[in-house]
């Protein structure tokens, strides 16, 4: 008697914690925790697209799992069969994982497993005849399921999958363990210009300006300096400032050549913080402005000299290209780049 009671106790607290009210707390709790909640939040979001996602499939009357996508993805556009390795490694996942949802696929009759004659520890996997003629009706399933988490990250970011890639590129670089155990106290922030920050820009940039010139500035140079929202604010572009330290240590400008394309003038950071990758975060800036502009295309010119520069470019997508137009190219400019949005 006493255990149906405490069966039934259970059995209460399970549907009070299920319950709207709890969730609703549960969740303002996490989003109280900021970015210490991230990896949970991810998880969530995650499970969330897991598990609409099989209902998908099950509303559309096909026996698959969200879960299935990436193995069976794999296997589908692959010429021959392959190892659990090989699959595993396309994308990204542990063995184990590989393993999980492989076993689930060969009970579901989706894929063949057979010895590999080249190495009796390994298997091989390719897609059964069930799981090709699959492909027909998972095809249109994934087509809407992509145009509609295309329409969801986008409403958090025009630029979300990039924004994903630098994360997983950072943490792939370097592992979140190693960031906490070795980061500084203080971070870089990219800050929008301000008509009080007008003078950071004549301190870092006349100098820089002096020394590319042989001492003599130009007149046109004179007023960037003095005035620098005049040659880009009056035609739609902007300026960003990198803070450390609450101290300006460098900017970049952006400026519009039309409705549908910008130009960046190459990062200046002081010499000082140039380990900071303080130019990776102001080139992003300008990205993400461009990319909430609407833009099209993202310009920008460069002497040869500057090699390190250029790799940082190429990493993004920029690409040698003819000068546009309405692109004033600088004397000391040897190349010009562009990076489609």
């Amino acid at each position: 008697m006493i255990f149906n009671k405490e069966l039934a106790y259970i059995k209460g607290l399970l549907y009070f914690c299920k319950s709207p009210f709890i969730n609703k707390l549960m969740s303002s709790t996490i989003e109280k925790l900021g970015y210490l909640a991230g990896a949970t939040r991810f998880r969530r979001i995650s499970e969330r697209f897991y598990v609409d996602g099989d209902k998908i499939y099950k509303e559309a009357g096909v026996n698959f799992k969200a879960s299935w996508f990436p193995v069976y993805y794999v296997l589908a556009i692959a010429e021959s069969p392959l190892t659990i390795l090989q699959i595993a490694r396309q994308i990204d996942f542990s063995h184990i994982t590989v393993k999980n949802v492989l076993r689930e696929l060969e009970k579901a009759e989706l894929v063949s497993i057979e010895a590999n004659p080249a190495d009796k520890r390994s298997k091989l996997v390719s897609l059964s005849m069930k799981g090709q003629k699959l492909i027909y009706r998972l095809k249109p399933l994934w087509i809407a399921f992509a145009n509609t988490l295309k329409n969801i990250f986008q409403s958090g970011h025009p630029d979300f999958l990039n924004i994903l890639d630098r994360i997983d590129r950072q943490i792939e670089e370097k592992p979140v363990n190693h960031l906490i155990t070795q980061q500084e106290a203080d971070t870089v922030k990219v800050v929008d210009y301000k008509p009080g920050l007008s003078r950071h820009f004549h301190e870092l940039a006349g100098p820089w300006l002096t020394e590319e010139v042989d001492g003599r500035l130009k007149e046109e140079d004179g007023i960037s300096l003095q005035n620098p929202d005049e040659p880009y604010f009056i035609e739609g572009g902007f300026l960003f400032y990198a803070m450390y330290k609450e101290q300006i240590v460098g900017f970049v400008a952006l400026k519009r050549l039309d409705d549908h394309s910008f130009e960046f003038a190459a990062p200046y950071i002081n010499p000082i913080y140039r380990n900071l990758r303080i130019e990776n975060l102001l080139i992003d800036r300008c990205i993400c402005r461009c990319m909430e502009n609407e833009a099209r295309e993202l310009w920008l010119q460069t002497p040869m000299r500057v090699p390190e520069s250029h790799l940082i470019y190429e990493a993004r997508g920029f690409v040698e290209k003819a000068r546009p137009e309405k692109m004033t190219v600088l004397k000391q400019s040897k190349k010009i780049m562009c990076l489609d949005l």
